[in-house]
């Protein structure tokens, strides 16, 4: 038996109303615990045998006990929020289990009832849905945004393990959002927004059409109170206007699918007042100017009555061609199919209308629900459910690759994107990728391997830069390298949460390597200044001081010293006090000076070269330790360095590697005259010198006679740099050039260099 929960009022956080008469699911009020039962009887009646009604009745009276004395704050009992979220998913007709869970969804959250206690009573399934539902209340978070995306992680994860975990979720939403005018303004916001940001994409995500365009609606009234006010006015009186010009388009429909032997179905359908919204705002149009607020469906048999409608409507009204979307033949990702076209109707007004049969019909209003909905086995369905299945594939990937929450969350978003682009691989096969999705974007969804070692792209059996868009139809093929690795700077043009975690992952993967190359230098370097040589400190006396950090393994103790995050004097200190008396007898020595750091330029992302000075084999320079930067060089007369001396534990003693091969940046100022060709001549010579250049900019044109050239050059020293200065000097018309410090800004409008 549960254990009953002490009487209470329900939390703030909780809906103190249930009144469903606006869902578009047709639950009707329920207010009276007894109403509210019957409510769910004649929902399960219409689909569930006896036996299965009375397994759910167990759960009721279950779950009532358990909320016994829990009451809202309008005074009805508490019982009345699960039933609804149960007479929400009846309508989708889900299977015992799924409503079992509904209706104890809050349960373990609310009681002293746990997950086993679900389990022993209703079996594994109905404890492993309320358990992927349920909160993570009982554990402490750093913030609420913390445990805000800890709770979309598990229930995610759980959501790919079972998919009803996600119908039970945004069941349980829809009804909040119903019952959210009890809230606190300030509260109402928060729930919205998060309802706009994650749920609503995800419904649609899922193919729950009908709960996709509540949840849009309710959340657009709940965030833009007046703005929702004046379209749903204004939607009431253009229905009013239209009335009769809407019959006349309805009646002619049918008349020309009767003549052209298409038995279906016409009706009419007004677009939901968010996508009016999102319509009005993303095109800066007035109300009056969209003539698609009401457009109409056709349903008929099959695939094929599809096509031949859409014909016979092309002979009645003349279609727009850039308004034609043929989703049969390649479906949206959450598996809707349809036919979309836009005909200039009677008065010049345009006519939108979705042609689909009745099998894609049922799957775009119920999608993945679809399949408890109308017990389909038909191809269509398949399908829907294979790339749903990909889809939560792609999220367990993505949560393995995010390094907490937070990162998962923001991969989340970024793969909730409702437009898409379908784009052909080399063999033929179709992806669907986000609007905006670029090459990078592309390899990634292939493979992570493919992504990891892009290097160049043939778009159309034409190359093209990695960062390139991607639009429908285009033919993509990725050209791979062996050495090739991610790049940073790909973040900043990627749109897939898939890619996103990926090049994410590598990067941090590589700069805890690097950091902990660097941090093993650095603590070698302190061992050796109290007198141990670093091979005397045994595997054991590392263990201990592991244990002694609660890590897992002595390269992360390296990694945070190469990130600044741990001192290695007191690394090397806390190592010695676990050695034997002989070794540490050497400690009461006095410490040498530690040793200088040799910078090779080629410790990757653990060693960075500041910008604000761009130091150059052969400059003076210092080491300073910056937290999750690594070790940060500084040339010795760079400003910055005076306001980091109050610090000078973090400043450690650094010199290049006398025979460094690589590359380095640095900034050149040129003043020149303002003559046809001189950017030309200027790129020759750095280029005959040996050098390359990273960036350029011009100053703006102003009429005089000189104009000033900022460069951003590779080097590998300073006799390399000399040799280029001298060089560039002895072109004519080179007034003036000096070396500068701090970033050269990107390409401005240039003069007629």
């Amino acid at each position: 038996m549960p254990k009953p929960a002490t009487p209470h009022t329900a939390e703030s956080s909780k809906p103190n109303a249930i009144n469903l008469a606006t869902s578009k699911l047709g639950a009707a009020p329920l207010l009276p615990a007894d109403i509210v039962g019957s409510a769910l009887t004649l929902r399960l009646q219409q689909y569930l045998k006896q036996q299965d009604i009375s397994q759910i009745w167990n759960a009721y009276r279950y779950a009532d006990e358990a909320h016994q004395g829990v009451v809202r704050k309008t005074g009805e009992p508490y019982i009345t929020h699960p039933v609804s979220v149960a007479c929400i998913l009846a309508e989708l007709h889900m299977d015992v289990p799924t409503i079992s869970a509904a209706l104890l969804h809050d349960v373990v959250e609310d009681t002293d009832i746990s997950t086993l206690d679900i389990k022993e009573k209703f079996g594994q399934q109905v404890a492993e849905l309320v358990d992927g539902v349920t909160k993570l209340d009982k554990i402490e978070f750093q913030s609420a945004s913390v445990a805000q995306a800890e709770n979309f992680r598990k229930m995610l994860l759980a959501m790919s393990q079972d998919v009803r975990v996600i119908l039970v979720k945004l069941a349980d939403r829809l009804h909040n959002m119903q019952t959210l005018e009890a809230m606190r303004p300030e509260k109402q916001k928060l729930i919205a927004k998060e309802t706009l940001d994650i749920y609503a994409p995800i419904a649609n995500r899922l193919g729950l059409n009908a709960i996709y365009q509540e949840l849009e609606d309710l959340s657009f009234q709940y965030l833009h109170p007046m703005r929702y006010q004046a379209i749903s006015n204004a939607v009431k009186a253009a229905r009013g206007n239209r009335k009769e010009v809407v019959s006349k388009i309805l009646e002619s429909i049918k008349h020309q699918l009767v003549t052209m032997n298409v038995d279906a179905e016409v009706s009419g359908r007004e677009k939901h007042l968010y996508s009016i919204y999102k319509k009005m705002t993303g095109k800066m149009t007035a109300f009056s100017q969209i003539y698609d607020i009401y457009g109409f469906r056709v349903v008929v048999k099959d695939l094929t009555s599809c096509y031949v409608a859409l014909g016979a409507l092309h002979t009645l009204y003349k279609p727009i061609a850039s308004k034609f979307k043929d989703y049969i033949a390649i479906p949206k990702a959450n598996g809707y199919q349809s036919l979309h076209t836009t005909l200039f109707g009677p008065f010049g007004t345009p006519i939108e209308v979705q042609i689909r049969s009745i099998e894609m019909h049922n799957i775009a209003d119920a999608g993945v629900a679809a399949h408890w909905l109308y017990k389909a086995n038909d191809a269509q369905l398949t399908a829907l459910q294979q790339k749903t299945h990909q889809w939560l594939q792609r999220l367990l990937e993505i949560q393995s690759d995010s390094a907490d929450s937070l990162d998962f969350l923001e991969h989340l978003k970024i793969d909730l994107f409702p437009d898409e682009v379908y784009v052909f691989t080399p063999k033929g096969k179709i992806l669907a990728l986000p609007k905006g999705a670029t090459a990078v974007d592309f390899a990634y969804a292939v493979h992570s391997g493919i992504g990891n070692s892009c290097v160049a792209v043939r778009i159309n059996q034409d190359l093209a830069p990695l960062r390139t868009e991607l639009h429908n139809g285009d033919h993509v093929e990725i050209i791979t390298g062996a050495l090739a690795k991610p790049n940073p700077a790909w973040l900043n043009y990627v749109v897939t949460g898939r890619a996103r975690a990926h090049i994410r992952q590598f990067l941090k993967s590589q700069q805890s390597t690097e950091s902990a190359h660097l941090g093993e230098r650095m603590l070698n370097q302190a061992l050796r200044a109290l007198h141990v040589e670093p091979s005397h400190i045994t595997e054991a006396h590392w263990q201990k001081l592991v244990r002694d950090y609660g890590l897992k393994k002595k390269s992360e103790i390296l990694t945070d010293i190469g990130l600044g995050k741990r001192q290695n004097l007191m690394v090397a200190h806390q190592l010695l006090a676990m050695t034997d008396e002989n070794l540490a007898k050497h400690t009461k020595l006095p410490a040498k000076s530690l040793d200088t750091i040799t910078i090779h330029g080629t410790e990757g992302m653990a060693v960075q070269f500041a910008q604000c000075c761009r130091p150059i084999p052969g400059d003076p320079i210092l080491g300073f330790i910056n937290k999750d930067k690594g070790l940060v060089i500084h040339t010795h007369d760079c400003p910055s360095v005076r306001k980091f001396k109050l610090d000078p534990d973090k400043w450690l003693d650094v010199e290049w590697e006398p025979e460094s091969e690589r590359l380095f940046k640095t900034n050149l100022n040129l003043t020149v005259a303002n003559q046809p060709g001189m950017l030309a001549k200027i790129a020759s010579g750095i280029a005959d010198a040996g050098s390359n250049i990273d960036n350029v900019s011009v100053e703006e044109a102003d009429g005089s006679a000189y104009a000033n050239l900022y460069f951003t050059v590779q080097v590998k020293n300073r006799v390399h740099l000399a040799d280029l200065m001298r060089g560039l000097r002895k072109i004519p018309d080179v007034v003036r050039i000096n070396r500068a410090k701090g970033n050269v800004a990107s390409v401005v409008k240039k003069p007629s260099l």
